[in-house]
């Protein structure tokens, strides 16, 4: 992988996407590129940040444990999603452990490179100041959702979610996979799929969830 393609994925990121083309091109310059194989550990919380990482291709997911070894999933990232953003900006260790759920192909600004191009860019700063109260806002309403809403209305939800970003039936998003994320269990979310098919929503071609009526689904993520 070259730096040149860096420099185009960047471009096209919302932090990246107006900042000086000295900036980017001294970014790109500095980024490493990794691969991970499906299933390998990308990092673990707790240890000291590489900085900042940016999905190029496959899927990564990013998680804690809890004292009994039970997986909680915070987010699932695809193509050009950032993610340790908060540890690359303070320099504290990681905040979460994250492993590739498919192969993945990546990239990592340092933490140093990354502070001293948000003191030479404002553009670029305030860019991210943006996404991290979207990721905030986000968060907020996950854990709304945790407290007020069923595992029904919560896999509406992402599923509709998915369908936006055209994850939907890709095939690293098991059962498994979204009962963590969404703090249940495979048993209850193929009860809530069954659901969601008896109300309209989806419909089944053979393993592929397909969304047929997107208003029910959105009304079922609202009850």
């Amino acid at each position: 992988m070259s730096n040149f393609s860096v420099h185009s994925m960047l471009q096209q990121m919302p932090y990246f996407a107006h900042v000086a083309e000295s900036t980017l091109s001294e970014l790109a310059r500095q980024a490493v590129h990794r691969t991970f194989a499906a299933n390998e550990m990308i990092f673990l919380e707790g240890e000291p940040s590489a900085g900042l990482w940016i999905v190029e291709n496959g899927r990564v997911k990013a998680y804690k444990l809890s004292p009994e070894g039970q997986e909680y999933i915070l987010h699932i990232l695809g193509p050009g999603d950032t993610f340790n953003d908060i540890a690359a900006l303070d320099g504290a260790p990681n905040p979460v452990s994250t492993t590739a759920v498919t192969d993945v192909s990546a990239w990592v600004i340092a933490t140093a490179v990354f502070s001293q191009a948000l003191r030479a860019d404002h553009e670029m700063a305030l860019a991210v100041i943006q996404g991290l109260t979207e990721r905030i806002r986000f968060a907020a309403g996950r854990m709304e959702d945790l407290a007020l809403h069923s595992v029904t209305s919560r896999l509406a939800h992402f599923l509709l979610d998915q369908s936006e970003n055209q994850s939907l039936n890709h095939p690293a998003i098991t059962r498994t996979l979204i009962a963590n994320h969404l703090a249940t269990t495979p048993e209850s979310i193929s009860r809530s799929l069954r659901i969601l098919e008896k109300a309209g929503a989806i419909r089944f071609d053979r393993h592929r969830i397909i969304i047929t009526q997107p208003d029910i689904l959105r009304q079922q993520a609202q009850l």
